[in-house]
């Protein structure tokens, strides 16, 4: 162990832990710790948006996606600029109606209490199984630099993370996402610079190796027979149809990140946080595909065998081969990604805990003093079942794909629901909370029974949802619900 690298790792650990717990000072109700006061510029939201959309699993496996075949993952990119532009149109305008704490409180306005509660329980089970991938993800890194094991990892970065999300709230998510993304983006370029410098005739000669072998190529528009064409999750169809749907479900409907585009000023900076978001994560996606293809350039050149564990090629080679202090820095920049996430899940599971279980089934109002007690209890349970879960999430593959398909198998069923809130008015609350069942136990088929790519779970999900809800409304007569005023300002 390189004692001056752990010294780094040790005082950004510190440091950052430190800043996020200032913001304690501010945080006088639930609108300032769950939405930051409503006062946080469009930028800082952008680049928090991209914080969180990256994680340690983009950190760490995309560079393990194109170190073993191609920069195709980029077809995903196109999606999301599709998506963005279809929240913008549709989801955002719906959201600033009121004043919204979540996502779920805009399908309360519109279906009622129930559906309000399957959607808001939906994210939290969604929320904690992807989240128990990214702690894990992040204990490779831990346990690679220490030499502990991942029980130990997993307990130092949930302990950290957990500290200062409990005494700053939002702010703190959001100022330290800041800080952090910037740290690993930084990260990220000094480590293709020492890669290249490794590399004898650099750039060119990576391009001489890496192209004739199909390493750059990004589009595959090839078709193919049904079975081939749905189980590909990297093609041109897959990238721009199933990303759409994905990203509008994660950016739309999911907690973790419509908190963030509440939290904005109004609607307009919240709109322009999205959309600038998009180009960050499009230059974030390149950069590290960049990196993997680098990493194999050098593995072929010095015939060493390809890592046991993929995932681990990138930290691996930062730790083994980087110089002393750039080592150290690069590792933090990664341990940065993992905490900018966790942060955010922990007070967006919290959020939705408060504002859309414990207060609606509140028998009296408590003082604001009272339930933000109750907000920074419910991080610190929150905490603890992130933990548990990241144990188990050791044996479940492929830390990107893992996260990635957890998440979509119910993405679906959440984006179905909230699309027939706001395109449909025939559509009860029964026939919306039924689709959104048949939405679930079609992709728990379609997950478990076929081979059908990560990529499309999002649009069959949310077709099938969507479509059980509509039919199931001429044969489910409900009383025409008139959607009520947005919920009140606390």
């Amino acid at each position: 162990m390189r004692w001056a690298d752990l010294a780094l790792i040790a005082v950004y650990l510190a440091a950052i832990t430190w800043f996020g717990a200032r913001f304690r000072s501010s945080q006088r109700s639930l609108k300032d710790y769950f939405l930051g006061g409503k006062t946080v510029p469009w930028w800082a939201i952008a680049l928090s948006i991209v914080s969180a959309e990256t994680s340690t699993l983009t950190v760490i496996g995309t560079p393990a996606l194109s170190f073993q075949g191609n920069f195709g993952f980029l077809q995903l990119v196109l999606g999301y600029l599709l998506a963005r532009i279809a929240i913008a149109a549709l989801l955002l305008p719906a959201y600033f109606r009121g004043e919204l704490f979540t996502a779920y409180q805009l399908i309360l306005a519109r279906f009622g209490e129930r559906a309000r509660r399957f959607t808001a329980a939906t994210f939290l089970v969604l929320r904690t199984l992807a989240e128990g991938v990214r702690v894990f993800a992040v204990s490779i890194v831990i346990s690679i630099v220490l030499g502990t094991g991942q029980t130990a990892s997993i307990a130092v970065i949930v302990c950290l993370t957990l500290f200062y999300t409990f005494e700053g709230g939002m702010t703190a998510v959001i100022w330290t996402d800041v800080v952090q993304m910037i740290l690993y983006a930084g990260g990220a370029i000094v480590s293709l610079i020492a890669i290249l410098h490794q590399i004898q005739g650099g750039w060119p000669h990576v391009v001489a190796v890496a192209a004739p072998l199909g390493k750059f190529q990004v589009f595959d528009f090839r078709l193919g027979p049904a079975a081939e064409f749905f189980s590909r999750p990297y093609s041109f169809w897959a990238g721009v149809i199933g990303g759409c749907f994905l990203t509008t479900a994660s950016h739309g409907t999911e907690q973790l990140m419509v908190q963030r585009l509440l939290a904005a000023r109004g609607e307009h900076e919240s709109r322009l946080a999205l959309m600038a978001s998009w180009a960050v994560i499009a230059a974030q996606f390149t950069l590290f595909l960049v990196i993997g293809v680098c990493l194999f350039v050098l593995y072929s050149d010095r015939r060493q065998p390809t890592p046991a564990v993929p995932d681990s090629i990138y930290p691996q080679f930062v730790w083994s081969y980087l110089p002393t202090g750039i080592a150290g820095l690069v590792t933090a920049a990664i341990l940065a990604a993992a905490m900018s996430n966790l942060s955010a899940a922990l007070n967006s599971l919290a959020s939705t805990t408060v504002m859309d279980f414990l207060r609606p089934l509140a028998k009296k109002e408590a003082p604001e003093p009272v339930w933000l007690r109750r907000a920074r209890i419910s991080t610190l349970i929150w905490g603890a079942i992130l933990f548990g879960v990241a144990m188990l999430a050791r044996n479940w593959g492929s830390v990107l794909q893992a996260g990635l398909s957890i998440a979509s198998v119910l993405y679906g069923s959440l984006l179905g629901i909230f699309l027939l809130g706001v395109l449909t008015r025939r559509v009860g609350e029964i026939s919306a909370i039924c689709g959104m069942v048949a939405g679930l136990a079609v992709m728990i088929y379609v997950r478990f029974g076929t081979h059908i790519a990560f990529t499309w779970y999002v649009l069959i999900g949310t077709v099938v949802t969507f479509a059980a809800g509509v039919a199931l409304s001429f044969f489910l007569p409900e009383k025409k619900r008139t959607p009520s005023v947005l919920p009140r300002k606390y």
